[in-house]
Formats: structure tokens, sequence, C-alpha cells
């Protein structure tokens, strides 16, 4: 059963120890086509994770990528781009917010009443909303991340 090995690490460690692949190979008892492999991102088997783990003096598991782990960084990195998507539309909706009220005062000012009134009104009310939805959003956000980290 082929494993993802945590490529960045074990490079990594290669080049802190100044070790070549050569000598990886060498030490683990593997082909330098198998190391070259895992360096740019190969699966590996049990066998050879196993045997470059013994090269290193680790455990076999500091080798191996964490499926958790990766499902929740990719969870993080998704909620952390809906939230700056979030803001932006936030940011968007304000800059038409305040050309389209320049219009309707324009509009109210050129027939010498406020006809646009309640456009505007109700325009501000979604605009208050939007802005409290992002706002309960990232404090939801801080929350929570401090409520794992505890």
């Amino acid at each position: 059963m082929p494993f993802k090995p945590d490529t960045a690490k074990i490079k990594r460690w290669r080049e802190e120890r100044q070790w070549s692949q050569e000598h990886v190979a060498e030490l683990a008892g593997v082909g330098l086509r198998t190391i070259q492999r895992l360096e740019s991102g190969g699966q590996a088997s049990q066998e050879t994770l196993k045997a470059l783990a013994a090269a290193y003096d680790v455990d076999v598991s500091a080798l191996a990528l964490d499926p958790e782990e990766q499902a929740a960084e990719l969870v993080q990195t998704r909620n952390g781009k809906t939230r700056a998507a979030l803001r932006l539309s936030l940011w968007i909706h304000l800059a038409s917010y305040a050309i389209g009220a320049v219009v309707f005062l324009g509009i109210s000012w050129g027939l010498g009443y406020f006809a646009m009134k309640w456009p505007l009104i109700w325009w501000t009310v979604g605009a208050v909303a939007h802005a409290a939805t992002v706002v309960i959003v990232e404090v939801a956000t801080r929350y929570s991340e401090q409520w794992q980290r505890d």
C-alpha cells in the first residue's frame, strides 16, 4: 500500500545534514531514482519509508503526511479564502453604495426634493446587514480558532 510521504521534510532533513541524494539512497538501501521520485512528490511503499526512517534515525510516522492534518489545513485554507471573498464583497458593496448615494442625492437635488429617500434608506439597511454579517463571521472564526487551541 503506497503512502504519501512528507517530501518537503525528507528533502529538508537531507539538506540540513548536507547529504547528497546518493548518500541517502546508500544509507537507506534504496535506489537513487527512488529518492529523486520521493523528493519530487512521488509516493513510497511502507518498506521504503521504513528504510528512510532508519537512515534518518526517526520513527516512520515522522516521514508520512498525516491525512487528518492535511484535511484540517485544507479546510482552514478554504475557510480563509471564503472569508477573504466575503470581505472583498463588502468593500465592493460599500463602494457601490457610496457611488449610488451620490447619484441618488444628485437626482434628488435636481428634482428639488429628496425623491430617492426610501431607496437610499433600504440600501443603507442592506449595507449595514452585509457589514454585520462580515463582522459576525470574523468574530466567530476568531473565537472558534481560540477555542480549538485551548
